[in-house]
């Protein structure tokens, strides 16, 4: 299955919409075109409610987001996480370096709270 990826500025910050399977292939390209909207200061809000897989390929790239963002004080949410991706994520101690949301609404909400 391919990845597609969709990035546009609201609310002063970016939202990445992605759909699709991230995996072993996959992974790279979607981090290749993310971590250039991490800029400075900047936040970030992930779609990922139309990802329907995520292999450790995927973690680890989330995991490198996250890094960036930190080492820019940048601030990174995923929004509408699949229930299987969420609780991988909160077994293997990812979710807490990201704030999660259900929608991009939400999302954008609590970013701008602080």
């Amino acid at each position: 299955m391919s990845i597609e990826l969709e990035a546009f500025p609201r609310d002063g910050m970016t939202v990445v919409v992605v759909k699709g399977e991230i995996d072993g292939s996959s992974a790279p390209k979607l981090q290749e075109k993310i971590l250039p909207l991490l800029q400075n200061d900047s936040a970030l809000v992930l779609d990922l409610g139309a990802v329907s897989y995520m292999s450790s390929a995927g973690l680890r790239m989330l995991l490198l987001l996250y890094r960036h963002a930190a080492s820019h004080n940048g601030r990174v949410a995923i929004a509408g996480l699949a229930e299987s991706i969420r609780d991988t994520m909160e077994i293997t101690g990812f979710l807490k370096f990201f704030t999660v949301a259900n929608s991009v609404d939400e999302a954008l909400q609590t970013l701008k709270k602080g």
